[in-house]
């Protein structure tokens, strides 16, 4: 492959800026990654808008401390990622760790599709807003 990067290559490499993004806050980075119209599948919703994605970015009171990226996977104009970031709720010092598997399609050197599904249930049991006792159904 000598010094040429791939596109795969290229596409990996924004995937992996954006979502440094969530540990930096920096929307600027993310405004250069992800197309302004951009579209977001996961928990259940869909929406279309960099805006949704910038806020889940600067969430109040929630930081991002750490980030694992443990397996990444490209194909063609896709990249899946599947992750853990450790979140602090910034009110109580609380920490917890969320797990996540997300699928990108970019074009241009930006995303602009992706879908995904994280343990939000399992994060918010962590940070001590859900009560830590099984659901009864």
């Amino acid at each position: 492959m000598g010094e040429q990067t791939t596109e795969q290559e290229r596409n990996v490499e924004v995937v992996r800026r954006y979502l440094r993004t969530f540990v930096t806050k920096d929307l600027a980075e993310l405004r250069a990654v992800v197309a302004d119209d951009v579209a977001v599948y996961g928990s259940g919703t869909a929406v279309r808008g960099r805006r949704f994605v910038e806020q889940a970015v600067a969430s109040p009171g929630l930081t991002v401390v750490d980030q694992e990226i443990l397996e990444v996977f490209p194909a063609g104009d896709r990249v899946t990622v599947v992750l853990a970031q450790t979140y602090r709720r910034d009110a109580t010092g609380a920490t917890a760790v969320q797990s996540a598997c997300k699928m990108y399609r970019l074009a241009h050197g930006r995303i602009v599709q992706f879908w995904g599904e994280q343990d939000l249930y399992g994060l918010l049991r962590g940070l001590g807003m859900l009560p830590d006792t099984p659901i009864r159904f």
